[in-house]
Parts: C-alpha cells; structure tokens; sequence
C-alpha cells in the first residue's frame, strides 16, 4: 500500500485525499500536514474567543457557480447541497456585479465547513503544526523534513500550498526543477491583503440595509459583510459578526508591517465609511500574503508534476485559477496523476 502525503489541508488537498479514499482505498495511506493550525487554508474561519458560535470568514466568502462548472462540477455541487454545507446567497448584496446565469452559495456553517465535509470523508491522518521544510529522494521514496520535527518517508508528495512557499523548499528540488519548469513558477504572482474579523456582544445593532457590500472608490477597505446575516445565521443568543477585507493596494503598501499597526489603520477607515458603529467584544485581524491569484501558472491543465518516480506532483489555485471551481479542477488533474502512477 503507497502511502501518499498531500501538503496542504485546503481546498485542494482535502478534495484530492477525498478522491483518493473513494477511489484507491485499497491501493494507498494518505496523510495531510498543515503549518497552520487549522484546515481551511484561504477558506478559513475564526471563531469569537468568548462564543464559538460566533464565526466570520476571512478568507473566501462564497462560491460562485458558473453554469460551465455547475455543469461539469455538477457531483461536487450536490453533495454539498444534500448535506447543507451550500445554500444560495440570498441575503441583500450591495455593489455585485452579478454574472450572466451564475449562482452563488453561502456557508451557514463558514467556507472551512466545505474542506471539513472533505477532509472527513477522506479518512486522512491529519495532523497540523506540520511545516514542511525540505524533500530528499530516497531510492523509491521521499524523504521530508518538517521544522521542529522528525522526518518521515512517503511513496509519493502532494504539494498544494502557494507556489511561493514551494520554491522555498530545501533538499534536492532545487535540482530536481528544470529550468523551463522554474521559470513557469516563478511566473506566478498573488494579490496581498488584510482582514478583520469582528465579533460583537449579543445586544450590538448594526444597521445598514445590506449583508454584502463591495465599497467602490476607498483607498483602504474594498469589501464588508455582516458575517452572520450574509450566511442566515442570525441568533438572538449570538452577537452580529463583521467582515472586512481591504484592497489590493493597500495590502501591498502595508504587506511587510506588523498587524499591530495596520489594525487600528483599517479600523479608523471603517468608522468613517460606518459612522456609529458599536465597540466589538473582539476582533481578529490576519495578514493575507498570498490572497488570490493574479497569474497562474501559464499553459499548465491544474497541477505540474515535478517527478515521476518516486512521484512528487504540484497542485492547487496557482496552476489553474483562484476560485472554489479552480481547487476543485486541480484536484482532479492531481488526483488522475496519482491513479495512474501508484
């Protein structure tokens, strides 16, 4: 039996080690690191310190279904419907430009629920705090090397995190990697931005006639939600939770500063474009370096396989496009080149 580790416990990895448990039960082990803390990669979502019931997304906030990938995503679209992972976004949305015949879904349980729903199904060993620093080849086997921590040895390497980090891994892929295949790497570039999270007492009011609004034309904040109204999730019992994302720009301008600093920045900005807002009982703010991609890899089908034997395969939102549908096709271009390899 192969035993295959997928680096990355977000879209991608999650619905690849899905594949792999429905499809090769029988022929391999798989195994899902994850640096962070959590799964959800750009799908995460925070929790309010003082009531777990209380969530904000801070990554992705919905999935938009065009009727190309409704169509050919279309198993995936009603699995997740038949177990209320999706629901239509129906809550009032301010400044969207709405796509011809798209459909648009909500979380009720926050965007990670969909990598949970996956991760769960894959029966993966899944362990985090797992940095992966380094891979050495070993004979038929890869050898990783993780911070802090024992290496261990796979059949087979699943890479998913943003391409960036994966030039950054030490041991023999730096000569493993062809030079055309480095320059196509190298190539990709992401967008960088910050987010907060708001968590407000259960006897805050936040009145605005919207649940989403795209705010046009400010310097600093690009996109706010009303986290629980925007996914149906409003309880008497739970305070209003807040999401606010800032423009591309401002994230650059302010990328390799401190989120201690930029905080209080975003804050005085929402004020102004909210006047009257009540005091949060907590707030979350976390540093996107690698948000959404800008360029992907050029010409690439969803994943770039780096070595056949032992097998050593790149996948995730920067060999295809940075949206729910573009994770979902990387995962399956990866996982065809896991099935016909092990």
């Amino acid at each position: 039996m192969s035993r295959v580790l997928i680096v990355g416990a977000g879209l991608t990895g999650s619905l690849c080690a899905c594949l792999l448990r429905r499809e090769m039960q029988n022929k391999v082990r798989v195994v899902v690191w994850d640096k962070s803390r959590g799964s959800g990669g750009r799908m995460s979502t925070s929790r309010c310190p003082d009531n777990t019931s209380s969530v904000v997304d801070l990554g992705a906030q919905y999935v938009t279904a065009t009727p190309h990938y409704t169509r050919s995503h279309r198993s995936f679209y009603e699995e997740l419907l038949a177990h209320s992972i999706l629901q239509p976004l129906d809550a009032p949305v301010e400044g969207l430009l709405n796509k011809d015949g798209s459909t648009n879904y909500v979380t009720p349980l926050g965007m990670s629920s969909i990598v949970k729903h996956f991760l769960k199904e894959s029966g993966a060993e899944l362990f985090f705090d797992r940095h992966v620093t380094s891979l050495y080849r070993r004979g038929a086997l890869w050898e990783v090397h993780r911070k802090g921590g024992e290496r261990e040895e796979f059949d087979a390497v699943v890479l998913t995190m943003p391409v960036p980090q994966i030039l950054q891994l030490q041991g023999d892929l730096g000569e493993l990697l062809g030079a055309s295949q480095r320059e196509q790497l190298e190539t990709v570039s992401y967008s960088s931005r910050y987010a907060l999270g708001l968590f407000y007492p259960p006897s805050a009011q936040i009145d605005v006639p919207w649940a989403v609004n795209y705010v046009a034309n400010n310097p600093c904040i690009c996109y706010v939600a009303i986290d629980d109204r925007k996914r149906h999730k409003e309880s008497p019992g739970c305070g209003p939770s807040m999401v606010v994302h800032t423009s591309v720009p401002f994230g650059l301008k302010h990328l390799e500063q401190d989120k201690e600093v930029v905080q209080p920045i975003i804050l005085e900005e929402l004020n102004k474009l909210l006047p009257g807002l009540p005091q949060p009982a907590s707030i979350k703010c976390h540093k996107w370096r690698y948000s959404q991609v800008l360029s992907a890899v050029p010409g690439c089908p969803g994943q770039m396989t780096l070595h056949d034997e032992p097998l050593l395969v790149c996948g995730g939102d920067g060999f295809i496009h940075s949206n729910f549908d573009g994770c979902v096709e990387s995962a399956l271009r990866v996982f065809d080149v896991l099935k016909a390899s092990l």
